[in-house]
């Protein structure tokens, strides 16, 4: 995910694109092991803001997002070869849920996991909410998608959320070492099994992913999230001046 500036918040043109690089992935013969990363000092910062409000205003738009959001779940949890997320920083909302979606995850020390879609007025629907539970309890699950509150790295590594936790500087190429690992087993067995080991999965998104993407985009045309994306564009335009009259020279 190469949007550093914007802390890879995902954009009209990456939802589009991360909706159809699984299928890419998957239909070649040359790829053995795919690790998901993002440039920069974040993993993913969730879903860009000028999209979320042109998603809310504009019906065909809406259309799009959720279709895309639909192939993005299902891409990657029926992607043949091994996926491994090398969580170089914050994964936030959509980059939480896209952590949880990969076989396997590497943080850094800084990274945090958090899921704050009740705080702007949305139902979370793809892939944290559903997934957490499944991974952390039930409980704990609820807590941390109700509050909103962050998942430090160390606590996603004692709760299933990671596999490892590592210097910054050693999370892609640890990554991309483990990829090589995995490339290395005969492609067919290791497809077969991470098939097998995704049933589970597999159920609880395809039982539940259409209902869970309906209530999101219910949420998405009410009018708490209206108010709060109006919020949210009013504390980003108010940074803005503020970075901009902090600049040297200026009065």
């Amino acid at each position: 995910m190469n949007r550093p500036e914007s802390l890879n918040a995902a954009d009209a043109v990456m939802h589009r694109e991360l909706a159809a690089v699984w299928g890419l992935l998957a239909a070649d013969p040359g790829c053995r092991a795919v690790v998901l990363t993002g440039a920069g000092r974040a993993f993913s910062a969730g879903g860009d803001l000028p999209r979320m409000v042109a998603t809310q205003q504009d019906q065909e738009i809406q259309d799009e997002v959720f279709a895309e959001a639909r192939a993005t779940v299902l891409g990657m949890i029926e992607l043949p070869q091994p996926l491994i997320a090398a969580v170089n920083g914050p994964a936030v909302g959509l980059g939480a849920s896209l952590v949880s979606l990969c076989d396997l995850a590497i943080a850094s020390e800084k990274a945090f996991l958090a899921d704050p879609h009740l705080g702007v007025g949305l139902v979370p629907a793809d892939g944290a909410a559903l997934l957490w539970p499944m991974l952390m309890g039930l409980m704990r699950a609820k807590e941390y998608v109700f509050t909103g509150e962050r998942i430090t790295a160390q606590q996603a590594l004692e709760w299933g959320l990671v596999n490892r936790v590592v210097a910054p500087d050693d999370v892609l190429p640890d990554a991309v070492a483990l990829a090589h690992r995995l490339a290395g087993h005969p492609a067919r067995a290791l497809r077969d099994t991470k098939r097998l080991m995704n049933l589970h999965a597999s159920r609880v998104l395809v039982g539940m992913l259409d209902q869970a993407l309906a209530c999101e985009r219910a949420s998405v045309n009410s009018a708490d999230h209206a108010e709060l994306s109006m919020q949210l564009i009013a504390a980003s335009e108010a940074r803005v001046r503020s970075r901009g009259s902090a600049r040297p020279g200026r009065a």
